[in-house]
Formats: C-alpha cells, sequence, structure tokens
C-alpha cells in the first residue's frame, strides 16, 4: 500500500531521473528514494546493485565543476612563439614577427599555420573563426603607403583587420634555428653529422674597438675623461707595454654612434693619433643557429636513393634532379647540403655531392652541376611546407588546451607538374 509520503518521493525521484547521465544511476537514484520513505518496505530493485554504482552521481553533484583550460592572449602566444624560434635569428633584410594586430585584442583560442598567406587561406581562416594566422612568409614585406582592394596582399590585410584576425611571420628564424626548418629539410636523407653553412651571431649593438698608445698614466687621464664625458657607455682599458719606453697601449669600446666623437677626440691629442687603429667587432657565434645545413650521412645513399627520400619526406611524387659532372643514378652521396625555399647563394661553393633546396635558377644549377654536386629541387615553398607538422606538434606541448592549432588545408605551392 502506498502513502502520500511515499508517493512524493517517488515523483521526486522521478524529477530526478530524468537529469541522470546513465542507466544505472538512474535506477540507483529511484531505488535510494523510494527506501528511504520507509525502513520497513524493501526496495525490489536494490538488492541487485553495487553501492559503488550508486556513488558517482552523488560525487559529481556535490564537487565542483572541473576548471576550464586559461584563456591565452596574442601577448602570451607570441611569447611562445619567441620560446619557439627567437626572431633575433632572423635575416637582417627579413620582416618577421608581429605584422596585423587587431585594435580589439581578444584571447587566442584558434591558431592557423601555413607556408604562405593566399585568400584561398584567409577564406579558410574566417570559417575557422580563427584568431591568429602564423604565415611562414611575410605577406607583407615591402613598405605600404596605403591600403586598397586593387592589390591583393593589401586586401588581406585588410580582411585580417576587420576580421580580427592577427597574423605573425617567423620566415628566417624558422630557417636559423636548431631543429628548423634546414634541419627538418635535410633529416629527409637520413640520419648524420650536421653542421651549420652560414653561421648565426648573437645579436647587440655593433662595436668599435679604438686602440692608441700614450707616454704614461698622466697623459691617458685627461683622454678617459672627455671620452667618458661624451660617452658614458665608453670603456677604456689599458694596459703596460713590455718596454717601458714605449709607454702605454690603451683601447676603448664603443657603439657605432659614439665612434665619431672617439675618433675626434683621440685626434686632438697628438702622441694618440700617432698610432690609432679601428677595429670592428664581431659578435660571438651561436652554435647550432644559422642559415643552410651540411650531412654527413651515416650511411651513404645513391643518388636514385636519395630522390625517393625526399619525395617521401616531402610528401611529392615528382621532384626535379640535375645530375653532378660525372654522376649517375647509382653514384653515392655522402656529403650532402641543403638550404629551404631559394638556397643557392648559401649553398654556393660548398662542398657536397647533392644540393637540396626549393628552386635555383637556371645558370645557378649549371654552376652547381659543373662543381660536381648534384641537385634536387622541390619547387620553393614545398622544401618548406611539412615542417608545419613539427611547429604543430611543438606549439600544441607548449599551449593550453583551449587553444587549437591546425594546419591550413588550402595552403598549396602556386607550381604544379601536369
Amino acid at each position: 500500500m502506498w502513502s502520500r509520503q511515499r508517493t512524493t518521493s517517488t515523483f521526486l525521484a522521478f524529477l530526478r531521473i530524468s537529469r541522470s547521465q546513465t542507466s544505472k544511476e538512474i535506477l540507483s537514484l529511484t531505488c535510494h528514494s523510494s527506501s528511504s520513505s520507509s525502513s520497513s518496505s524493501p526496495s525490489p530493485c536494490s538488492s541487485g546493485l553495487h553501492p559503488s554504482v550508486r556513488q558517482p552521481l552523488f560525487s559529481r553533484l556535490l564537487s565542483p565543476p572541473p576548471s576550464p583550460s586559461p584563456l591565452m592572449e596574442l601577448k602570451k602566444v607570441l611569447e611562445v612563439l619567441e620560446q619557439f624560434a627567437p626572431l633575433s635569428l632572423a635575416e637582417p633584410w627579413d620582416n618577421v614577427g608581429l605584422l596585423v594586430e587587431p585594435s580589439r585584442p581578444r584571447p587566442i583560442s584558434t591558431i592557423l599555420l601555413t607556408n604562405d598567406l593566399t585568400e584561398a587561406v584567409m577564406d579558410e581562416a574566417e570559417a575557422l573563426t580563427c584568431d591568429l594566422i602564423v604565415s611562414y612568409h611575410p605577406p607583407l614585406f615591402q613598405p605600404i603607403k596605403r591600403l586598397v582592394q586593387r592589390d591583393w596582399k593589401q586586401r588581406l590585410a585588410v580582411r585580417a583587420l576587420e576580421g580580427g584576425i592577427a597574423v605573425f611571420s617567423p620566415h628566417t628564424s624558422w630557417d636559423s634555428v636548431r631543429g628548423g626548418v634546414n634541419d627538418w629539410l635535410v633529416a629527409g636523407l637520413g640520419g648524420g653529422q650536421v653542421s651549420v653553412l652560414s653561421q648565426a651571431l648573437a645579436s647587440g649593438p655593433c662595436r668599435f674597438k679604438l686602440e692608441f698608445k700614450v707616454r704614461n698614466a698622466e697623459e691617458l687621464q685627461p683622454i678617459a675623461e672627455q671620452l667618458k664625458k661624451e660617452d658614458s657607455k665608453t670603456t677604456l682599458t689599458h694596459s703596460v707595454n713590455s718596454c717601458a719606453a714605449e709607454g702605454l697601449v690603451a683601447s676603448v669600446l664603443c657603439s657605432d654612434t659614439a665612434l665619431p666623437s672617439a675618433v675626434q677626440t683621440l685626434l686632438q691629442h697628438g702622441v694618440a693619433s700617432q698610432a690609432l687603429a679601428i677595429l670592428k667587432t664581431e659578435q660571438p657565434p651561436l652554435p647550432g643557429h644559422g642559415q643552410g645545413r651540411l650531412v654527413v650521412l651515416d650511411q651513404s645513399v645513391t643518388v636514385a636513393t636519395a630522390v625517393e627520400k625526399m619525395k617521401s619526406h616531402l610528401g611529392m611524387k615528382h621532384l626535379r634532379l640535375a645530375l653532378g659532372s660525372g654522376h649517375t643514378l647509382e653514384s653515392t652521396v655522402s656529403r650532402a647540403a641543403g638550404c629551404a625555399g631559394s638556397g643557392a647563394s648559401v649553398l654556393k661553393g660548398v662542398r657536397a655531392d647533392l644540393y637540396v633546396t626549393g628552386e635555383m635558377s637556371h645558370h645557378e644549377v649549371l654552376d652547381a652541376v659543373a662543381s660536381g654536386a648534384s641537385v634536387i629541387l622541390s619547387d620553393h615553398s614545398n622544401s618548406e611546407r611539412g615542417f608545419l607538422a613539427v611547429v604543430k606538434e611543438k606549439l600544441g606541448a607548449r599551449l593550453p588546451d583551449s587553444v587549437t592549432v591546425a594546419i591550413s588545408k588550402a595552403d598549396r605551392d602556386p607550381l604544379e607538374v601536369v
């Protein structure tokens, strides 16, 4: 016989049932509500359920909701990109970094990676509601005097601004960094000892060293005071010459902007000006960073095998090949030099059995062949695009789950074999 209390309890349980997530939890909740109204009337369904079945639903109802992944502002994403490949590694002529910055910042939830920002890629970015486009090649390179619709690159900049989409380009910083595009490119031939062809140097202001002689410390004192007065950052050191009769040898380190005034000061002192030498100091090298790579393969391959390996590595059905002077498809390749994109200037004069790059001019290929190097050409962006998968993996490990990193499906080299 059902009492009013028991009927009400059952009705409330039914309402809770409608919000349950699994059939076992629904059954557990119904049994628990019914049996709580009358201890003398056992529930017909409770005997077959373990207490652990009834527990999860109530635990979730009482526990706080999981914390969402933190949102990332554009500034923080740019810091991650800088950690991956410092922009200071880019070539001086390059245009890298943040190229388009919307006026209204918003959290970055979707990043689209592309080798080139074309109108097809921009369509894709808008469809994905993208917040940031990382374009390996800078879509804005030459100075712009206006933003009008008749120029396709200017149209892209306008669309990015209107859509609130930031645009970032790393270009040659990704080429130079250790583990970057060029390391990835030559890895397609197999393992080996890799070295940099054009060494990157540490960033810093240009400095000059001025060396001169004075008769004694008393003569050096007014020169030092005048140099310090003109530039507080000027560093002056001196050492005693082995022959006391020759006096003191002093040196001054100064910036390029302070160089003219420092030279003028020394020329005003007759003794110092008689033995004045000006040297330009170099920044220290950055091991592992720089343009182009040379790999001495652990296991030599034939030219034919090298071609097949690069086809697989680049995901291409066809490559262009120029056999070096005296080479055949069965010639041995033990030393290979690679430079992504247009690499002729970096590869020129490098002693290797094989050059791998995206593009070279007709005469550059002839020069390489005459030097005894075979040449593999993939077309410019095909030698770079595959590295985007590496970038996606590395960014995915450094960014929170709230940020999605996608590779463009519309991005492709404009040239194809027909």
